[in-house]
């Protein structure tokens, strides 16, 4: 049987990430919604080698790191990513930099679906981390004429999909064409149906240590 394994939508942007990839390459699964318990899930444990979500299970084979699974999809869907070489080259090198950076911006803005913390987190570091993100969108839009990073929305906007999500949480400052590009994320039907799917989980399923949440700004 082909599924899905996601944790919960309210904090795990990883597997929005999975999730969209798997939507926008049409593969029928069924989804398998994991409440985390915060580092400690025996539910992922069982399932995924690396003790995390998401987790592809298609046509018999197994998959668990997000970028692997939005390769995987763009192999069954290849207009996941750009058809032009050099757009292409372009949407993988920022979503390997997604996939791997912006630690600071992660830690100072957590993904809390559904909450509104607008002008906390920012430290230095995590400025830092949103300042270079507006200028990745500004480099692909203005390459693309949008409206999503490479035309119509692909891999590179699903990679990056948790951090419009962080945007709209925490407000921070950005140009006017990383503005409406969030705009245009957040209005998204794949990303409205995560968050109605984030909003309808149980009270019961929220963790205290990202709920009670500490500002530190600049």
């Amino acid at each position: 049987m082909n599924r899905l394994y996601i944790g919960s939508r309210r904090y795990s942007s990883w597997s929005l990430r999975g999730w969209l990839a798997v939507r926008l390459a049409g593969l029928e699964v069924e989804e398998i919604l994991i409440r985390l318990r915060g580092g400690n899930t025996p539910e992922v444990k069982e399932i995924s080698p690396s003790g995390l979500v998401p987790v592809l299970e298609h046509d018999g084979n197994r998959i668990w790191e997000t970028l692997a699974i939005l390769e995987y999809c763009a192999e069954l869907s290849p207009s996941i990513w750009p058809a032009e070489r050099g757009a292409r080259a372009l949407a993988r090198s920022i979503s390997a930099e997604m996939h791997g950076g912006f630690r600071d911006l992660r830690i100072a803005m957590p993904m809390q679906i559904g909450a509104e913390h607008p002008g906390e987190g920012r430290t230095a570091e995590s400025l830092a981390n949103v300042a270079r993100i507006d200028q990745i969108w500004a480099e692909a839009l203005g390459q693309s004429g949008g409206p999503f990073l490479f035309g119509e929305f692909g891999g590179a906007d699903a990679m990056f999909a948790p951090v419009v999500m962080r945007f709209v949480i925490y407000r921070p400052e950005l140009s006017a064409a990383s503005a409406a590009y969030v705009e245009r994320v957040a209005g998204h039907s794949l990303v409205c149906e995560w968050v109605a799917g984030a909003l309808a989980e149980p009270e019961e399923w929220r963790l205290p240590r990202y709920e009670v949440f500490a500002p530190t700004t600049v």
